[in-house]
């Protein structure tokens, strides 16, 4: 009898306890005044009663001393983070989050000093905190109040249930491994068409991540005034007038068994993500709504890097994650971080321009065409209409032309164009479907680098160098000239020439028949006004090849130009006479010439 009793009472007891444990769980899961969490190796967390989130300290990526405040989803292998304190100021190690008397979580460095610490505006006496299964953390005043929680103060990321208020904003992060505020914001903003009871429209930005001054908007759904993410996993706007909408995609089927989360992630896009609860192997988070549709393209801010960073190129990739390049002649400027942006591998090549802002050596540069490619922000110049040739040789002469857009007259309405960019290049992007233009990159040849370091010390080399160019420049100055002679001697046309001063053909003034005594200034004459044929007449071999012998009086005129700058390079005459190069219109070799026309 006696051991049935007691084998009565064990069922009992056992019975007592597993009764009471969940409720002792419960009562530690909630946080009490005076509860502390330390910056250490054992990773001891305030968790939610479910399990599905904690809160306490991270370490940072690649930084064992070096600790994030945050809070995370616990049962998933990569424990995401939703929110966090303090990513600009890493806490280091045995620092420690406190929740005290005065009703706030306080988070100190190992020396005293706060280094972040939560709100109590009105004062409240504090009862306790909690980590709730929502995902958001929460502090309690003994009338049981909210004081604070951290839905109130998102960062990057709403959890369900959560919403966004028009005195709320979600900042993205700046890479994938850091913390920060990044350069992108979801916000509310005043409608600039003002609505009644509907004045709000929600936006995409990019920001200044120094100041975090804001710049133009990507992304704009109209007449909002909250957005809430639903138990189900469906982002909502909300109007002033109590109207709610779906943003999110209405064929997506979401499952009851999944965690979701809507975040602006660091490439400046907001999507909404999707993980299973229960699952097998190395399951990770889905995206299956995102805005903007092509981040690359929608991005049309004169300020701002984009989402690839300065002198890069941006393209579509999955679920619209931009992939990132840099243009010929740049290289990351973090090479473990392809959204860092570019920096230009050789600037040496600033050393050889002269006083006016011109290159010394043209030939020390080449172009690397790349097609589709375009910077639509920051050109300093615009040339228009125009030929390739004289877009790349405008570049090429200009110590502050980086890259030169090129617009084919064939996709332009027969006029070419011509932008020329300088550094740093800003919201690059590359797309065969939408951009008819060819980006033309000039960089310094391998072989003809400057030497770094060297600066003023070349000057003794560079005088000689730039005295035999001028040497050369004369010497093809001299030959064209020759040239236009011979073609004029030629059987005898010399005396035609004098004849011709005398006609009315060319309809020549008092002033104009004196500078035709110069032979190139007749011989520009007669070419634009398409009477090439005079300087050859009654030569049958020559007029039978007409076309030739127009190029020939081109390319001569090219090379007199009284503006240096202006005459094509011996290579750039080569490829011009082998049809590589087209010729474009040569304008008056004279100045002067052209200035007394103007005044006449």
């Amino acid at each position: 009898m006696a051991s049935a009793i007691a084998l009565c009472y064990y069922h009992l007891l056992v019975l007592v306890i597993t009764l009471l444990v969940p409720a002792i769980a419960q009562v530690y899961i909630n946080v009490s005044v005076g509860s502390a969490l330390f910056a250490t190796d054992d990773n001891s967390t305030w968790t939610s009663p479910s399990g599905d989130f904690s809160f306490g300290f991270r370490r940072f990526p690649d930084h064992q001393d070096h600790f994030l405040l945050a809070i995370w989803f616990a049962k998933i292998p990569d424990e995401t983070i939703v929110w966090s304190a303090n990513g600009r100021y890493p806490a280091e190690r045995e620092s420690k989050v406190e929740l005290n008397t005065a009703g706030q979580l306080v988070l100190k460095a190992p020396g005293g000093w706060v280094l972040w610490s939560s709100n109590n505006n009105g004062n409240l006496r504090v009862s306790n905190g909690a980590m709730l299964d929502t995902g958001n953390f929460v502090l309690i005043s003994t009338n049981s109040s909210i004081i604070w929680n951290s839905f109130d103060e998102p960062t990057n990321t709403m959890l369900p249930t959560q919403v966004l208020g028009i005195e709320s904003s979600l900042f993205s992060t700046m890479s994938g491994k850091s913390y920060g505020v990044g350069k992108f914001q979801l916000r509310f903003r005043t409608s600039e068409q003002i609505i009644p009871n509907s004045s709000y429209n929600l936006i995409l930005n990019q920001l200044d991540v120094y100041t975090q001054n804001t710049y133009g908007v990507y992304f704009t759904e109209l007449h909002a005034s909250e957005l809430i993410l639903d138990k189900s996993g469906y982002l909502q706007v909300k109007n002033s007038l109590g109207g709610i909408s779906n943003l999110s995609s209405k064929g997506i089927v979401l499952k009851t068994d999944s965690y979701y989360r809507a975040t602006l992630d660091f490439d400046g896009v907001f999507r909404l993500y999707t993980h299973p609860k229960n699952f097998t192997g190395n399951q990770t988070w889905s995206a299956t709504w995102y805005v903007p549709e092509n981040i690359c393209l929608d991005i049309r801010d004169n300020c701002g890097s984009g989402p690839c960073g300065y002198n890069s190129l941006c393209s579509l990739g999955a679920n619209g994650m931009p992939e990132c390049q840099c243009a010929p002649g740049f290289s990351l400027l973090d090479v473990n971080n392809t959204y860092s942006g570019c920096k230009q591998d050789d600037v040496n090549y600033m050393n050889e321009c002269n006083e006016m802002g011109s290159v010394i050596s043209e030939d020390q540069f080449e172009f690397v065409e790349k097609e589709c490619a375009d910077w639509p922000l920051h050109d300093y110049e615009k040339l228009q209409p125009t030929t390739e040739f004289e877009c790349r040789s405008s570049c090429q002469r200009d110590c502050y032309c980086a890259v030169a857009i090129f617009q084919d007259p064939k996709t332009n309405n027969g006029t070419g164009r011509c932008w020329k960019k300088n550094l740093p290049l800003s919201n690059g992007r590359i797309n065969c479907s939408v951009i008819e233009r060819k980006a033309l990159f000039k960089k310094v040849k391998l072989n003809s680098s400057p030497n770094p370091g060297q600066g003023r010390q070349n000057q003794a080399i560079e005088i000689p160098a730039v005295l035999l160019g001028a040497l050369v420049f004369f010497i093809f100055f001299a030959v064209a000239a020759i040239s236009l002679v011979v073609i004029c001697l030629w059987q005898g046309k010399l005396t035609h020439f004098y004849r011709t001063l005398h006609t009315t053909d060319l309809d020549m003034n008092l002033l104009e028949m004196e500078r035709a005594a110069i032979l190139t200034d007749w011989a520009y004459e007669c070419y634009s006004r398409g009477k090439v044929e005079r300087l050859v007449e009654n030569d049958e071999e020559a007029i039978s090849d007409i076309k030739w012998v127009k190029k020939l009086v081109m390319v001569a005129i090219w090379c007199v130009q009284d503006v240096p700058l202006l005459r094509p390079s011996m290579r750039e005459v080569t490829h011009m006479l082998e049809g590589i190069l087209e010729i474009s219109a040569p304008p008056c070799p004279f100045l002067y010439s052209s200035e007394s026309k103007a005044e006449k």
